[in-house]
């Protein structure tokens, strides 16, 4: 599976509003154990920057119309991918969607537990690539400030969380199963940060995409398990207590030899600079 978008309840294409299908890439099929695939549950105060995006209109509202996550870097500043909000999948520019919010401090979606803010502007990065999967993510600036805490911190360029082999952890209400078992509450699997070497083997050009190393990192284990899946897209990926990685894109969910990939953060605060956050 390419990108890692939520499908509707009603089991249409991913990515679609309640009555209607979009087509996108071919997909493999993804056969796997738990969400966020070998995933745990877990309340949100554990991670009060993870955050769903929503739109009911889009989406429906069993799940409280969430199709994609994001990760609050600051009061009103929330990162996700850029193929989230693209045109095609939400039905209209991002800055149209009259019902776009994020939802914030809800462990199960079927709550009324946090808050849903409405989002006031979406900024796309511009060098997104959306054959190649490259600079896959955008800023959203909320109408309103998200509550005290709920921001996390960037990991800037030569940090050491980025090293191979870190323990890091993923987190969403994507795809449990891999065939479509969407979670209602909010899961996390903890993967290592993998080799650039392993990731470009694995992705050295198809269909799929590419691997680039400035702009991505991978992250799972090289005998396949833990991994984020569809509808964890643009969440969170925590090392060391500092955000290293967007859920982007990948090859199934939890396959070996075709790990997680991720939009690498130091590249996003390298376009974006201090003042991004």
């Amino acid at each position: 599976m390419r990108c890692r978008f939520a499908r509707a309840l009603a089991r249409p294409l991913v990515l679609v509003a309640a009555a209607s299908a979009i087509a996108f890439a071919p997909a493999a099929p993804a056969v796997s154990d738990s969400v966020v695939v070998g995933g745990f549950p877990v309340d949100v105060s554990e991670s009060p920057w993870t955050v769903a995006l929503s739109s009911r209109d889009r989406f429906g509202g069993t799940r409280a119309g969430q199709f994609c996550g994001g990760v609050a870097v600051g009061p009103t500043t929330v990162l996700t991918a850029a193929h989230c909000v693209d045109e095609e999948v939400l039905g209209a520019p991002p800055d149209e969607v009259r019902d776009l919010k994020v939802i914030t401090g809800r462990t199960s979606l079927t709550s009324q537990q946090g808050h849903e803010i409405a989002v006031r502007s979406t900024w796309v990065n511009p060098e997104y690539d959306p054959v190649g999967n490259s600079g896959d993510f955008a800023v959203l600036t909320l109408a309103a400030p998200l509550p005290s805490g709920s921001a996390i911190a960037m990991a800037p360029a030569g940090d050491p969380a980025y090293r191979a082999d870190t323990a890091a952890t993923v987190y969403g209400w994507g795809d449990t199963t891999g065939s479509g078992a969407y979670a209602d509450s909010l899961h996390a699997a903890r993967v290592r940060v993998l080799p650039d070497a392993l990731c470009a083997a694995a992705y050295p050009g198809n269909d799929e995409g590419t691997y680039r190393a400035d702009t991505m990192l991978c992250a799972g284990e090289r005998a396949g398990g833990p991994d984020a899946c569809q509808g964890d897209s643009g969440g969170p990926l925590v090392a060391q207590g500092k955000l290293i990685g967007l859920v982007s894109w990948g090859s199934g969910c939890g396959w070996a030899g075709s790990p997680g990939v991720y939009t690498r953060v130091s590249d996003v605060l390298r376009k974006l600079g201090p003042a991004g956050a």
